[in-house]
């Protein structure tokens, strides 16, 4: 399926994640919690776009494997939202990041779909 936006999926163990993609389809990041319905994932979303320009990423190299991946954590130090994989180089990392900003930005200019999220879909 391609589009650009924020689309919920239900997770292996019966609640949802939310994901947001690319125009071409490619999942640029996932939401490291789930949740109990898939309006309560999309409140987290858009509660994320609210943080905007204040979000700041920690990049990891992958533990035992090759790879970068990057997290925003919340206020608490738990992960708000991570990238959707590992990443070769450490610039490639940071690079999915800034796209990862670049589209949220994109997100906040649009209005507000039903369930409360800007640019929601299913």
């Amino acid at each position: 399926m391609r589009g650009e936006g924020l689309f919920t999926e239900r997770a292996a163990n019966g609640r949802f994640q939310w994901q947001l993609k690319a125009m071409n389809g490619r999942v640029v990041a996932v939401s490291a919690s789930v949740y109990d319905s898939a309006g309560d994932a999309e409140r987290a979303f858009a509660e994320l776009v609210a943080l905007g320009p204040a979000l700041v990423a920690r990049i990891t190299h992958v533990r035992g494997g090759p790879g970068w991946t990057w997290v925003v954590p919340g206020a608490r130090g738990n992960p708000l939202v991570k990238s959707s994989r590992a990443y070769e180089r450490y610039a490639t990392c940071q690079n999915a990041f800034r796209r990862f900003m670049a589209l949220l930005a994109r997100m906040a200019e649009a209005a507000p779909l039903p369930g409360g999220a800007p640019g929601a879909g299913r």
